[in-house]
């Protein structure tokens, strides 16, 4: 849960408007809050982002230090960044709610939302973008068309928790080391159903797949083990002809060996 006296994203979200885009009830339902924010400054800026679940469960927070021309290209990368965060930590069905303090950006991003639903609303020009920021726009594309569905408020820039993130990013390095979070659920995702985990992406796959050949191993070893015991025990009945339980069977080669016999 979100921790106490913090408002959570998802709160933020529901009390800011969401240009070209109404505010239905059902907007309260996104999965994943993702508040982003970028700095400008002669000698340096940063890139900030913070990932929230619905419940207000930190998912992420990411300080990076940044050199960018202007504050509009310095936002457009703080959105890539955060939205490339997201996207190798979350299942691609989720629905996302993106929170910016940049009126321009989120409008942009809601445009193209409307833009990928409805034929008869004209895409975003390319430049509308604010120069320099092309190839990460064109990142930010592809990560709204690949999630379940997207949608971008925009906040005030005191309550942004990037804010800090992307201002002073040599003060929250120690946010960068920290253990990652990853979301994955073990049943499809409804609005009511997230599951948080402990493991990477990467680590989970890596763990099921050494699972497996363990499995593989363990019932190759029993398989043989139980097939030695049958020739065995077929070689015992076939000179032992004369015993009065010669009409049993040789055992199953499943028998003790955790099979189904089917």
């Amino acid at each position: 849960m979100g921790a106490y006296g913090r408002q959570t994203l998802r709160d933020l979200f529901d009390d800011s408007p969401t240009p070209h885009i109404a505010h239905p009830p059902q907007t309260h339902h996104r999965h994943f809050y993702v508040a982003t924010d970028g700095s400008y400054r002669r000698n340096g800026g940063g890139l900030g982002a913070v990932i929230e679940t619905r419940d207000g469960t930190r998912v992420a927070r990411v300080s990076v230090s940044d050199v960018a021309p202007d504050n509009n290209v310095a936002e457009y990368r703080a959105l890539h960044l955060g939205l490339d965060v997201l996207a190798a930590r979350a299942p691609a069905d989720i629905r996302v709610g993106v929170l910016v303090d940049h009126d321009d950006l989120a409008a942009t991003v809601n445009g193209e939302v409307l833009a990928a639903g409805d034929p008869e609303w004209r895409p975003v020009d390319t430049c509308c973008v604010p120069p320099g920021s092309e190839h990460h726009w064109r990142g930010i594309r592809a990560r709204i068309a690949g999630f379940g569905s997207l949608r971008a408020a925009r906040i005030d820039g005191r309550e942004n928790p990037a804010h800090p993130l992307a201002n002073t990013p040599h003060e929250y390095d120690h946010v960068n080391r920290r253990k990652e979070r990853c979301i994955i659920p073990n049943v499809p995702y409804t609005s009511d159903c997230i599951s948080v985990q402990q493991t990477s992406p990467s680590e989970s796959l890596h763990d099921q797949q050494r699972q497996r050949g363990q499995r593989r191993q363990r019932r190759t070893q029993t398989e043989s083990a139980a097939s030695t015991r049958t020739a065995t025990d077929r070689r015992s009945y076939n000179t032992d002809s004369n015993d009065s339980d010669d009409d049993i069977p040789p055992p199953s080669r499943f028998d003790g060996c955790g099979y189904a016999s089917d």
